[in-house]
């Protein structure tokens, strides 16, 4: 490397002047102001004039001066000094070892989920610099660009959570790219180092594993049932024989939906957390089909969704799968629990974000949020005043109970409402007898509720946006595993009118997630519905398919209250 640049330095010499050293402004997310060593021989000059271009000629709010500024800074440390160069034995430029490695892991991205051409892109052709500095300074700088966002994309993603949906609220993993290049440039196993930036959580693996294999896993698909009217104990169906090769039971043309089929189906539905009712309805027969039909675009989908995942999700951890309606406890990447949940409509979606449990609310009052206050509540109370202590409600008035008769409500409007509304404790109350509470600015947390009947439904997006939990006290239990001084006994001791506030020794993370393919405990894959159309749009933006239609809301049932 030495005499390549005692070469380019007397080439250079007489052409281009050495400048001082610039102070930049420093970006947001730096500690301190950042200074710019001098460049020191003609090719580095080069490359300062070619980054300094680009930091400055770009936008301040565009994803190109962002990167522009981490290479400045980079560059700027290092008297820009190239990293990525090298000589052959002939004298011609070639990419440095390092490099060589790093360029064949680019050419393998697929296996990433992600697209080699985002990345060997028409700017790294060594071929095309011969021995002009100026192109050995683009290509030095586009190789570092192209490291940069390998390693960004491979790390947190390639799309951000915000563009797909504003319920998404992830904030994307930070990634020091400066200290990234130079353990890149100087490590004998780059290969290495970036590859251990990929999520490692045994589900994001296993969706790797299934991308490299998915032709065989499509052809492994099981015996498939035709569609049909929904299928009962006792009657008769063409399907029912095909039912009994499905289940492996024994071998007849009966078309009787008998006792030994309606077994395997409940257990089947067991098996895959549907209502065990063994009625073979729609839910039941897309998952005995395998569920929806399975793209490579669905599994690269959930693949960048694991990469906006947290990288450590918590030895021990609350997970709700959104499109699934379902709970989980894990520890050390095992579920330890489950159970079904309710999750907010496709009008009030459910947000995706992670947090931490931190309280448990025994006899909770309902706070009700100020949009159902004004979408329901109110036009009840303006017509009957006696609607709020009919549904164990308190009308509030800067911040006092008041009665609802001592309001002159020919004064008040829907649009004009200047009390708000909690619902009191009790077997009514919206939330039932329990809450998990993890503070947020969605205010959204796990509830108990009085509607038990919403858990045998196998389609259940239907609360404002909280996530309601089919067997709360169980699920209590299984929460505090670890905490020594609160149990599922010690909170079932507290049950009665007044609300009773408990903190856990430690704060349980918790991950409400989006993920529309998941891992079955025997490997295979298991696909739910897009019930918020999230999964489609994300795949648009990837540029892997035309988008999907959004799910259009043609009736929301439920059971006639007014829930969170």
């Amino acid at each position: 490397m030495n005499k390549f640049l005692v070469t380019l330095i007397a080439a250079l010499a007489s052409s281009v002047s050495l400048m001082p050293a610039l102070a930049q402004d420093v970006a947001s997310n730096a500690a301190g102001p950042i200074f710019i060593a001098p460049p020191q021989t003609p090719l580095a000059q080069i490359i300062k004039q070619g980054l300094s271009a680009a930091y400055y000629g770009a936008r301040k709010d565009s994803a190109a001066y962002a990167e522009a500024q981490k290479l400045y800074f980079f560059y700027g440390a290092r008297h820009f000094e190239p990293i990525w160069l090298d000589e052959t034995a002939t004298g011609q430029v070639a990419f440095s070892a390092p490099a060589e490695k790093i360029r064949t892991l680019f050419a393998a991205a697929a296996s990433e989920g992600l697209r080699p051409q985002d990345y060997l892109t028409p700017e790294l052709d060594v071929s095309a610099v011969g021995n002009d500095p100026a192109k050995m300074a683009a290509l030095e700088t586009a190789f570092s660009r192209a490291t940069m966002r390998y390693a960004t994309h491979i790390y947190t993603g390639r799309i951000v959570p915000g563009s797909i949906s504003k319920t998404f609220d992830v904030a994307p993993k930070r990634l020091d790219e400066g200290a990234l290049l130079v353990q890149l440039a100087t490590s004998p196993d780059p290969v290495t180092v970036l590859t251990a930036l990929e999520p490692t959580h045994p589900e994001f693996l296993a969706l790797k594993a299934a991308l490299a294999s998915f032709d065989e896993t499509q052809a492994a698909r099981p015996v498939q049932i035709d569609a049909g009217i929904t299928l009962r104990p006792g009657m008769k169906d063409a399907r029912v024989p095909v039912l009994r090769q499905r289940f492996e039971l024994a071998t007849t043309q009966d078309t009787l939906y008998d006792d030994s089929v309606v077994a395997a189906v409940k257990a089947f539905q067991q098996a895959r957390n549907l209502a065990v009712d063994g009625v073979m309805g729609p839910a039941t027969l897309r998952e005995l089909n395998g569920g929806a039909a399975l793209t490579k675009a669905d599994i690269l989908a959930n693949m960048e969704r694991w990469r906006w995942m947290p990288r450590d999700l918590g030895a021990f951890n609350v997970l709700v799968n959104i499109p699934e309606y379902r709970l989980s406890i894990n520890r050390d990447n095992q579920e330890e629990y489950t159970t079904r949940v309710v999750v907010g409509t496709v009008r009030n979606q459910t947000p995706v974000f992670s947090d931490s449990i931190r309280h448990i609310v025994v006899n909770p009052y309902w706070n009700v949020p100020s949009s159902i206050v004004k979408a329901e509540i109110a036009p009840a109370v303006l017509n009957n005043p006696g609607y709020i202590d009919s549904h164990n409600y308190d009308l509030l008035y800067q911040g006092s109970p008041i009665s609802p008769w001592s309001v002159d409500w020919n004064q008040v409007s829907a649009s004009n409402f200047p009390f708000r509304v909690r619902q009191r404790p009790g077997t009514s109350n919206a939330l039932g007898q329990i809450k998990f509470l993890f503070p947020n600015k969605h205010d959204v947390y796990l509830h108990d509720t009085p509607s038990k009947s919403l858990f045998s439904r196998d389609s259940r997006a239907l609360s404002h946006g909280c996530v309601r939990v089919q067997n709360p006290l169980e699920f209590a239990g299984a929460l505090l595993a670890n905490e020594t001084k609160i149990s599922r006994g010690s909170l079932e001791d507290m049950f009665g009118s007044a609300e009773r506030w408990v903190n856990p020794e430690h704060q349980i993370p918790v991950h409400l997630a989006y993920f529309t393919v998941r891992v079955a405990p025997d490997g295979t894959l298991r696909s739910f519905s897009d019930i918020y159309g999230h999964n489609a749009a994300l795949i648009a933006a990837m540029g892997l398919a035309t988008p999907a239609p959004m799910p259009e809301i043609v009736a929301e049932a439920g059971d006639g209250t007014i829930s969170p």
